[in-house]
């Protein structure tokens, strides 16, 4: 069946309704940041008795009217000058009117094909469409963004565009879902660092919304006098639980808007799909061919829970895109650990995770760098505190005994746990490494997708017996690091995880000298 809104040559032109996208997004633009803030630099004046008052009400009418005309306008311009078509051989884009622009992706190169559809886009049955190919070149030429188009439109590019041959038979884990929604998740959404980094932004909302109806000083006072007669730690404690409060609501409200509906399956052919979403809608492909490993991510206070999350390492993402799509790279948001295993076998097509596999562990001489390491940056503001105190005043004595007391045994204990963090191994087609405290990361590569190790030994580690490893790769992070390994354990077991890799480089009968 023929598009209606091909022409002749297969060229096809996006979905007409862009214009009236536009039209809604600056009137909501024009209503709910040009108003309150011309509210607050007019301080109300405009909005007096009298004739001045109508004449603000109009001029702020008349800019708001013009900004919509405008964008419209613009958008109208970019529509009629937008064509796409997909061929047998090339998915093709022109766009521009000055400047015309003619990019071209070769179909076989293209390895994702994502929906994504905002609030407004949803209720107007449209998408936005993004076509990559995940090769690391700049400009944004590995990529064709389709903005908006028809749901059905989309849905049939997607399908079109990521056609691939079915899966041998027994190739492991069937297709279809791999993993669903559990409401019993959202849970763990308050203990990432989320929390505190949305109530410190809630806070500082507060402050600059008062600040622009000149009532700052209001909310200011208004917190004293909840405090008046409270010493100053118990104010910044309350205040402090206060935004954490806040920022515990809004990470469950942010969670229930990037994970709802939440659905891991495995298409035929060999697509990972990832659809999700509350307002904002996304379905994610990655392709199973681009899979190198798993990466098992454990925030601090996710780990205290016992859960984590998966992202897929896969090659081409380059370093720019993954910045600005970090959460692509999610196949599970933060679950039971012991499921989080489960689903990354699935996806690996393994009987049992490689992330769960027992792991060497690191010699005394790494955890000793790190309390060293540790207790020293946890002295050097307890020792500018003690010398300011010395020569200025004794209070600054004080504070830096109670942070010694403080920062010491914090420090003692970071130490210790990312000393017990630290692990290296394999299992089966894939070497496994895990370190991090604050985040620490379990991930599983494939042997084959290792490139190139890179073997570092500072002067402190040629003391203490210990190297770094590094495994390039093209996929995920581009190198994944064994730190602190034990010499020749760490050699033998680099040589051992990518047979001949390592091989011309070492020297055998003679320890490794960096």
């Amino acid at each position: 069946m023929s598009d209606p809104g091909a022409d002749s040559d297969g060229w096809q032109r996006l979905d007409k309704r862009a214009v009236l996208v536009t039209a809604l997004v600056m009137a909501g633009v024009a209503g709910g940041a040009c108003v309150p803030v011309l509210f607050g630099l007019s301080g109300g004046a405009w909005f007096g008795d009298g004739p001045r008052r109508g004449t603000g009400i109009l001029l702020l009418l008349a800019g708001g009217v013009a900004l919509v005309l405008g964008g419209a306008a613009v958008e109208y311009v970019r529509w009629s000058r937008t064509r796409y078509r997909i061929g047998p051989e090339r998915a093709e884009l022109h766009s521009g009117l000055l400047l015309v622009k003619r990019r071209s992706l070769a179909r076989e190169r293209i390895r994702s094909v994502d929906l994504t559809a905002s609030p407004l886009l949803r209720l107007l049955g449209l998408v936005k469409v993004r076509i990559g190919t995940g090769e690391h070149t700049g400009g944004g030429e590995s990529t064709l963004e389709l903005h908006p188009v028809s749901r059905a439109e989309g849905e049939r590019l997607r399908r079109a565009l990521l056609d691939r041959p079915p899966a041998p038979a027994g190739a492991g884990h069937r297709d279809g879902e791999l993993a669903v929604l559990d409401s019993r998740w959202i849970r763990y959404a308050p203990l990432s660092f989320v929390a505190p980094l949305l109530g410190g932004a809630a806070a500082g909302a507060v402050m600059q919304v008062s600040d622009w109806f000149g009532a700052q000083d209001e909310v200011i006072g208004w917190v004293g006098d909840r405090f008046r007669d409270t010493p100053v730690v118990w104010v910044v404690l309350a205040l402090a639980l206060v935004a954490l409060l806040a920022g515990a609501v809004g990470a469950l409200g942010l969670w229930v808007e990037m994970w709802w509906n939440y659905r891991l399956e495995r298409e035929p052919g060999g697509t990972l799909r990832v659809r999700r979403g509350l307002f904002t809608t996304r379905s994610l492909s990655i392709e199973e061919r681009r899979l190198r490993g798993v990466e098992l991510v454990e925030p601090f206070g996710v780990r205290l829970a016992r859960a984590a999350r998966v992202d897929a390492v896969a090659t081409g993402l380059a370093k720019a895109e993954e910045d600005q799509h970090a959460d692509h790279r999610t196949l599970l948001p933060a679950v039971p650990r012991a499921v989080a295993d489960e689903v990354a076998a699935r996806v690996l097509r393994e009987e049992v995770s490689p992330t769960g596999a027992p792991l060497t562990a690191h010699p005394r001489a790494a955890r000793t760098r790190r309390l060293r390491r540790a207790v020293g940056a946890a002295l050097l503001p307890v020792v500018v505190l003690a010398v300011l105190g010395a020569v200025l005043t004794d209070v600054l004595l004080y504070a830096a005994g109670t942070s010694a007391l403080v920062l010491l045994p914090l420090a003692v204990f970071l130490a210790l746990d990312a000393y017990r963090s630290l692990g290296h191994g394999t299992s089966g087609d894939y070497l496994v490494a895990r370190s991090g405290t604050a985040r620490r990361a379990t991930v599983a590569l494939h042997r084959g997708g290792v490139i190139g190790w890179t073997v570092k030994q500072s002067y402190f580690q040629r003391r203490a017996g210990l190297l770094t490893l590094t495994a390039t790769t093209a996929a995920g992070a581009g190198a994944y690091h064994v730190h602190d390994a034990d010499e020749s354990e760490g050699l033998r077991f680099a040589e051992g995880a990518v047979p001949g890799l390592l091989e011309p480089f070492l020297e055998r009968g003679a320890p490794r000298d960096q």
